[in-house]
């Protein structure tokens, strides 16, 4: 393996064999290293900007992976979406939902992005995939979406230990349409 192929394959390793142009450049890799590699087969182009190291063992989730690599690094997989990565939500949202706490102007079909502060404690990783933490995603569900997928959700993270009725009040405090929404499901629990 060229010495680069390992620099790259030891930054896409967390991010399920993906990296962006801008973090191998950061790494040392040219872009004339990775044409070479994409020549011979060892990347190829996911999306702009957005590569995959071809001999990375397929991931669950790898085209979330790719739209949060393609928004930037500070995107993470939010709402319905977010829902399937916790196993809460009932399908795959027909758009692949971002969000993102700086203006963004990239547009690609089948991703919407929604602009929003995002906080430390409201981001995580799962499987790989940049997300925002289940209570975060309850309340952003609750408050933009359907309110009986919000509910069911809800029901479903507290039911299998994804959060508490503690976390969950805390998170909602001063979402009034949160606190609407998923009140029963906090009853109930």
């Amino acid at each position: 393996m060229p010495k680069s192929e390992g620099v790259l394959y030891r930054l896409a390793e967390p991010q399920a064999g993906y990296f962006t142009t801008a973090q191998a450049q950061g790494d040392h890799a040219s872009r004339q290293q990775l044409w070479y590699l994409q020549q011979t087969g060892a990347i190829e182009r996911a999306a702009h900007g957005v590569y995959r190291l071809t001999r990375f063992p397929a991931q669950r989730f790898e085209d979330l992976v790719v739209a949060c690599l393609w928004a930037g690094p500070d995107a993470v997989v939010s709402h319905e979406t977010a829902l399937i990565v916790y196993g809460v939500g009932d399908a795959m949202p027909p758009t692949i939902h971002l969000t993102v706490p700086r203006r963004f102007r990239g547009r690609r079909p089948g991703i919407t992005v929604h602009l929003a502060p995002l906080e430390d404690d409201e981001r995580t990783v799962r499987d790989a995939v940049p997300v925002t933490t289940v209570d975060r995603t309850l309340v952003d569900v609750a408050q933009r979406s359907d309110p009986d997928l919000a509910d069911r959700a809800a029901r479903v993270a507290l039911a299998t230990g994804l959060t508490t009725r503690t976390r969950l009040r805390r998170r909602i405090h001063g979402h009034e349409e949160g606190q609407r929404v998923l009140a029963a499901a906090l009853a109930s629990a």
